[in-house]
C-alpha cells in the first residue's frame, strides 16, 4: 500500500493520511445535510436524496483516492445544487428530472473534453476576471439562500423585494447564533467548525422542543429508489435546454479547475512550471463522478475546497480519499439523526460558505472596465435575477460584445466565441413569461 500511494517519494505516512481523511471529512459532512434540503425546493425526495448524496460523495471520493491518487473529496457541489433548484426548476419550469439530464449531459461532454484534451484549451478561453467573477456571485446567492433559510430576510412590499423578517423568535435567534459560533469557530481554527455548529443549533432547537427527535439514532439507509436512473431525456431535446447544458458545464468547469489547481499547490503537488502532472486523472474522476450523480439522482459532484483541511493535517496521497469515502459511506446509516436538522441550522452554513467564496474578488481588475464590466454584470445578475445561469451566460456574452465594440476583436479566443454563441441561446429561449 505504501507502494501503490507512494507514500516515501510524497513523504507521508498512514498515521498522516488517515488523520486527514478524517479531518476533511468533518468539514465536508454539512453536504449530507445542506444538500438534500436545497434540492428538496425541486422537489427531490429529502431522504432519498441524502442517500444520493451520500453514494456519489462515495463513489467520486473512492476513484479519487485510488484511480487519480490525489488526496481530495468529491461531493455535490454547493452552488450547482442551487442552480437546479431555483433556477432551472423553479424558474424555468423544468422538472427536476428533466433538470438532471443536464447534470447527465455535462458529466458526458466533460469525460469527452477530458479524454480530448480539449478542457485545458477551454479552461484556457475562459478570461480570468469571469473565472473569478463566477465564485463571487455564487457565493451571494448561497448567502441570500442562508439568510433567508434562517428567517432572517423574508419577501418584502411592492418596492422593497426583500425585508427583514421577525428575529426575535427562538429558531431565528438559534440560527443567528449558529452563524456567530461559526464565525469563532473559525477564527479560532477549529475542524469542522461548520458541522460543530449546525450539530449545536440543531441540539438546541431539539432541546426547547422546535424539532423532533428519531426514535432510533440510525437504521438502514432511505431507499434511493424515487430518484436512481430517473432520467427524463426527452423532456431535454429543446433548444432552450442548450443553454442549461452551458451553465452547468460552465459552473462545473470553472469550479473544478479552480479547486484542482489551488489545492494541489497547497499540497505541494505542482511541479516547477505550476502544471499538476497527469491532471486528467483528478479531471476524469470528476466528470465520472458527475455521471454517476446524475444517475443516483442528484447534481454535479466535483472537487470540494474544504479539502485543504486535510491537506493542512499532511494529506497527500489518495489514502486521504479512500478515508474521507469509508467515513461517507458511514454515515449511510445515520440518516435519522441527519434528517431533523432544520433549516435554521443549515442556513448559516451558507452564508459561510458564500463568504469563502469572496475572496475571489481580489484578483478582479477594477482598473480595466472591459474586464470589470462584465465581472459585475455577471455577480449583480446571478443574485437580482435569482439565475444563476444568467449572470453567467451574460457575463460571457458582455466580455466578447464589449471587445468587438471596442475594436480588440482580435482578443476573443475561438473558444469563448463558442462560449458567447451557446449562451445566447439562453437568452432566446429562455422563458420571458
Amino acid at each position: 500500500m505504501r507502494q501503490f500511494f507512494g507514500f516515501d517519494r510524497l513523504q507521508t505516512g498512514y498515521r498522516q493520511e488517515i488523520l486527514a481523511g478524517m479531518t476533511t471529512f468533518i468539514t465536508v459532512a454539512y453536504i449530507i445535510v445542506v444538500n438534500p434540503a436545497i434540492l428538496e425546493a425541486a422537489g427531490i425526495p429529502r431522504e432519498a436524496s441524502m442517500t444520493a448524496t451520500i453514494l456519489t460523495a462515495a463513489f467520486g471520493t473512492l476513484l479519487m483516492g485510488l484511480y487519480a491518487n490525489r488526496p481530495f473529496a468529491v461531493a455535490p457541489y454547493m452552488g450547482e445544487n442551487a442552480f437546479i433548484a431555483y433556477t432551472v426548476v423553479q424558474t424555468l419550469g423544468y422538472s427536476w428530472q428533466t433538470a438532471l439530464a443536464a447534470i447527465f449531459f455535462s458529466g458526458i461532454l466533460f469525460t469527452i473534453l477530458t479524454l480530448s484534451g480539449m478542457r485545458s484549451w477551454l479552461s484556457k478561453a475562459i478570461p480570468k476576471t469571469l473565472k473569478h467573477s463566477f465564485p463571487v456571485g455564487i457565493g451571494l446567492f448561497l448567502a441570500f439562500l442562508g439568510l433567508n433559510d434562517m428567517g432572517v430576510i423574508a419577501l418584502g412590499v411592492p418596492g422593497a423585494p426583500v425585508r427583514m423578517a421577525d428575529i426575535s423568535t427562538m429558531p431565528v435567534l438559534a440560527g443567528i447564533g449558529g452563524l456567530t459560533l461559526m464565525a469563532v469557530l473559525l477564527a479560532r481554527k477549529i475542524k469542522g467548525a461548520i458541522l460543530v455548529s449546525m450539530l449545536a443549533v440543531t441540539g438546541v432547537l431539539a432541546a426547547t422542543g422546535y424539532v423532533p427527535l428519531p426514535e432510533v439514532p440510525y437504521s438502514l439507509p432511505p431507499s434511493i429508489a424515487p430518484i436512481f436512473m430517473q432520467i427524463d431525456f426527452a423532456g431535454s431535446l429543446t433548444w432552450g435546454f442548450i443553454g442549461v447544458i452551458t451553465s452547468v458545464l460552465v459552473m462545473d468547469f470553472v469550479d473544478t479547475m479552480g479547486t484542482l489547481l489551488g489545492l494541489s499547490a497547497r499540497a505541494g503537488l505542482l511541479d516547477e512550471h505550476a502544471n499538476l502532472p497527469e491532471i486528467e486523472k483528478p479531471m476524469l474522476a470528476d466528470a465520472l463522478a458527475t455521471i454517476a450523480a446524475s444517475i443516483c439522482g442528484t447534481t454535479t459532484a466535483g472537487i470540494y475546497i474544504e479539502s485543504a483541511a486535510g491537506i493542512e493535517q499532511g494529506g497527500k496521497t489518495g489514502l486521504t480519499a479512500v478515508v474521507i469515502a469509508l467515513l461517507f459511506l458511514c454515515a449511510l446509516f445515520f440518516s435519522p439523526i441527519l434528517t431533523i436538522v432544520p433549516a435554521e441550522a443549515y442556513g448559516p452554513a451558507l452564508v459561510i460558505v458564500g463568504m469563502f467564496m469572496m475572496g475571489s474578488l481580489r484578483d478582479i481588475d477594477f482598473n480595466d472596465y472591459l474586464e470589470l464590466v462584465p465581472a459585475f454584470l455577471t455577480i449583480i445578475l446571478m443574485v437580482f435575477t435569482f439565475n444563476i445561469g444568467v449572470g453567467i451566460t451574460a457575463g460571457f456574452v458582455s466580455w466578447t460584445a464589449l471587445r468587438v465594440l471596442d475594436g480588440r476583436i482580435r482578443e476573443i479566443t475561438a473558444g469563448m466565441w463558442l462560449l458567447s454563441l451557446l449562451s445566447l441561446t439562453f437568452y432566446i429561449f429562455y422563458p420571458y413569461h
